[in-house]
């Protein structure tokens, strides 16, 4: 481990934020210094409880780089973080501290973000059709901006918060073959936006702006984002032919992923934006990002709890799988990736390099044979105790999770550090 340099004005900044402060947070070397990070966390359990309880380890550093990314990106585009992703305390503490506001969907995510002294002015309640009591809750909070695709959602914030600002959410052109799609369930129809509009003026709602979402996991800078942009320029245009007052609010969603992709999704957004949008003076564009923030920040380490030996075949049970974290191979679509940690086995290299591998499959520790990671992937030898290591784990993981059988996601203990780069 390298000592914390308090120099750092982000390190330091990021300790001392709310859902961080007073936790245990531990610099590492962003070369090489989780792998012992995360064998000092099994050695230590051990010794303690026995050990073997799967954990995260949460990295503050890389959510600082992603940060800053963002902003060197997307510079006009203000990230509400959503919080359904992964409402780990210390991701939002950081977040919030770096500036980000948040994308709520419910009572308990508000009452989480306002725990961590959050002003409600950097939330958005971003769910379109939502249970009275939660419109109430929001109400009292000072929680005043929203979105709605529906009459009956007029109807409801005219009665319990009719204060409150709204935005209108469309469904996109297209999708981009988002591999999580939500245009089935939200997004009003072009043919029905005057008619919402017309019904929110009638109320004397406040309707201040345009939100759409393409879904999570699509093809980025393949022309989906600069559709919904010009259809969201249209609803303004409509809002104005209609004598509404003038929108200030463009919220284009979330579902971004961090790497190349961003990168082809922000110049596409960047472009769109110049061309729809640059003559509206005082515009405010939001976004709802999660998985950006969330995924490659969170890795996930479980034990071999079992193994069984069928010729060349060779089969494991771990302590975490699909009704706990690995759900979002269920819900997200998501293939996960691991890395063998070999930290009992008798004469076994700590990471297994260079050893023969063997067709191998995975079992999470419930007694349902649904319950299966993976089938068919090369791994080395493991014993009973040896672990494994699955990074880009933040996102739809934990949040999800359930107790079913006794195993309770819920229990998975988020360890923190802090890599820098020693160059």
């Amino acid at each position: 481990m390298v000592a914390i340099s308090r120099s750092s004005a982000a390190a330091a900044g990021i300790i001392a934020a709310s859902g961080i402060k007073g936790r245990t947070v531990t610099t590492i070397p962003k070369d090489g210094g989780l792998t012992d990070f995360l064998r000092s966390i099994i050695s230590i359990d051990k010794e303690s409880s026995g050990g073997g309880e799967p954990f995260y380890v949460l990295d503050l550093g890389t959510v600082v780089s992603l940060m800053e990314t963002w902003s060197k990106s997307l510079p006009t585009v203000h990230p509400f973080y959503a919080v359904k992703c992964n409402p780990e305390s210390a991701l939002l503490g950081s977040l919030a501290h770096l500036g980000a506001s948040f994308d709520c969907a419910s009572r308990a995510e508000i009452e989480s973000v306002l725990s961590l002294g959050v002003s409600p002015a950097r939330i958005l309640f971003a769910n379109p059709c939502k249970p009275e009591s939660h419109i109430a809750y929001a109400a009292a909070k000072g929680v005043n901006l929203t979105t709605f695709d529906s009459a009956d959602e007029l109807e409801k914030m005219s009665r319990l918060h009719p204060n409150c600002e709204l935005l209108i959410r469309i469904k996109p052109p297209e999708d981009g073959g988002a591999r999580c799609q939500l245009g089935d369930k939200y997004g009003a129809l072009p043919d029905e936006i005057d008619p919402l509009l017309a019904k929110a003026q009638s109320l004397r709602l406040s309707v201040v702006g345009v939100s759409f979402h393409i879904g999570s996991g699509g093809e980025t800078g393949s022309g989906t984002y600069r559709g919904a942009i010009e259809a969201a320029r249209a609803v303004f245009d409509s809002a104005s032919r209609l004598g509404l007052p003038r929108m200030h609010t463009l919220d284009i969603g979330g579902g971004f992923t961090s790497g190349p992709q961003f990168e082809a999704a922000a110049s596409e957004i960047r472009a769109a934006l110049d061309d729809y949008f640059s003559g509206e003076p005082g515009l405010n564009v939001v976004s709802e990002p999660g998985r950006f923030f969330a995924e490659s920040a969170f890795t996930l380490a479980a034990a071999v709890i079992g193994r069984r030996v069928r010729g060349e075949r060779r089969e494991y049970w771990i302590n975490d799988g699909l009704y706990g974290s690995m759900n979002c191979i269920l819900y997200d679509h998501a293939t996960v990736k691991c890395v063998p940690l070999a930290v009992a086995s008798n004469g076994l290299d700590p990471k297994c390099e260079g050893k023969p591998t063997f067709s191998s499959t995975v079992f999470g520790p419930t007694c349902d044979g649904l319950d299966t990671v993976f089938t068919g992937r090369q791994l080395p030898e493991l014993g009973v105790n040896d672990w494994l290591v699955f990074p880009d784990m933040g996102a739809y993981t934990a949040a999800a999770g359930s107790n079913f059988n006794g195993f309770d996601t819920g229990r998975i203990l988020t360890h923190l550090a802090y890599t820098v780069d020693q160059s």
